[in-house]
């Protein structure tokens, strides 16, 4: 079961904006948007950043720091993380993911995240590739059937295991 602080994908995406500069909601769905650099990667609307940004300015992961006028609109408030914030995006930064089907967006996204804080993120993919080892080796084998799941979860499988030794190979880049 989760616990209940966990933080959702979107939310990791908007303390992530605020660790790499104090920020307000506004300028942080600018970064989440199509064609940005994070939204190329995890995409979140304006009115679910302003969501992010109440729960966890009320785990205290983040807080108001102060206003700043607004074009032509009332002041917005400017954001910044906490120290405790910063540490659990930290954490999560070398977390693998559970899953395979999370590489296209937790672990992209944390990448990305990586490479924009300057984080080395050989660590995460040696824990990744450790983490998903016993699931790969089942799954890279050719199914013997024309089950089209199987088909697909080989090749999913085949995918992540090149994706992760190009990674290793390069020395991590993200």
């Amino acid at each position: 079961m989760p616990r209940r602080d966990s933080l959702s994908l979107n939310e990791w995406a908007v303390l992530a904006c605020l660790v790499e500069r104090d920020r307000h909601g506004y300028d942080i769905a600018s970064e989440l948007a199509p064609g940005a650099d994070l939204g190329g990667v995890w995409r979140v609307p304006r009115p679910v950043v302003y969501r992010a940004l109440d729960r966890l300015v009320a785990l205290g992961l983040a807080a108001p720091c102060h206003a700043e006028p607004g074009a032509g609109g009332p002041p917005r408030q400017v954001f910044a993380p906490s120290e405790a914030g910063r540490a659990r995006l930290g954490e999560w930064l070398v977390q693998p993911v559970d899953h395979l089907r999370e590489v296209r967006s937790a672990l992209l996204l944390k990448l990305t995240v990586g490479r924009r804080l300057a984080v080395d993120t050989r660590p995460l993919v040696a824990a990744q590739r450790r983490h998903f080892e016993r699931s790969l080796a089942a799954l890279t084998a050719p199914p013997v059937t024309d089950d089209a799941v199987a088909l697909w979860r080989h090749h999913s499988a085949a995918a992540v295991q090149a994706f992760l030794d190009d990674l290793w190979e390069r020395g991590a880049p993200a």
